[in-house]
């Protein structure tokens, strides 16, 4: 299986600095110009499903590129962001001043009540990997989701339900790429590449990749 994780274009929540986590935000401009150019990347991989977010920045995002690879959006609340609870909708400035116990430890496992848990975070992991695995181990799979829950799930990939234990080092900018393959269902995937962005370069695009924004 071919495992392409691709987040959102920008939204309006990303352009106001504002932690999104579960809201909806619909895409900026600049998303949607965005969105537009990993539409046309995507013509050029052999995709057979594509799934979506059911939040609204990543499933317009889905939505165009289901348009240019002639695929139907498969909505997922499985792959939608991590859920923040208090937190959302503030910036992370605000985040700091209200709970200063986030500046030690991420906003995504600060166990801040309201918040979705790290076992919560767990189970959406294994069950993605589990149901793709199961109907799509020979086929080339595209995710459209968001920052915070890529990069948990790259983590879950990797090391398994002791992802909260390691520094998430991956950066994942708006509509950037990332590819996992599974060469057999029984071994570990390969990750060929993360954070591709080559097909935002008319847009300046390391500008607007802000690092840890959900």
């Amino acid at each position: 299986m071919k495992l392409y994780l691709i987040r959102h274009g920008e939204s309006l929540g990303n352009l106001q600095g504002k932690i999104q986590g579960t809201m909806d935000f619909p895409l900026s401009e600049l998303g949607k110009q965005q969105v537009d150019l990993i539409s046309s990347y995507c013509e050029n991989i052999n995709l057979d499903s594509l799934y979506s977010s059911d939040l609204e920045r990543a499933h317009a995002t889905a939505t165009a590129i289901g348009e240019s690879t002639g695929l139907p959006v498969q909505a997922w609340d499985q792959i939608r962001e991590v859920h923040l609870g208090p937190l959302q909708g503030l910036t992370r400035a605000e985040i700091k001043e209200q709970y200063p116990e986030t500046v030690k430890n991420s906003i995504i496992t600060s166990g801040i009540k309201g918040t979705e848990t790290i076992d919560e975070l767990t189970l959406r992991c294994k069950t993605v990997l589990e149901q793709l695995q199961e109907q799509h181990s020979s086929d080339s799979v595209a995710l459209v989701s968001h920052g915070g829950f890529i990069s948990i799930f790259l983590m879950y990939v990797l090391v398994g339900e002791r992802w909260p234990d390691f520094h998430r080092p991956f950066v994942i900018g708006n509509t950037s790429v990332t590819l996992l393959e599974w060469m057999d269902e029984k071994e570990q995937p390969y990750l060929h590449y993360t954070n591709r962005t080559a097909h935002l370069d008319t847009l300046e695009a390391e500008q607007h990749a802000k690092k840890g924004v959900l």
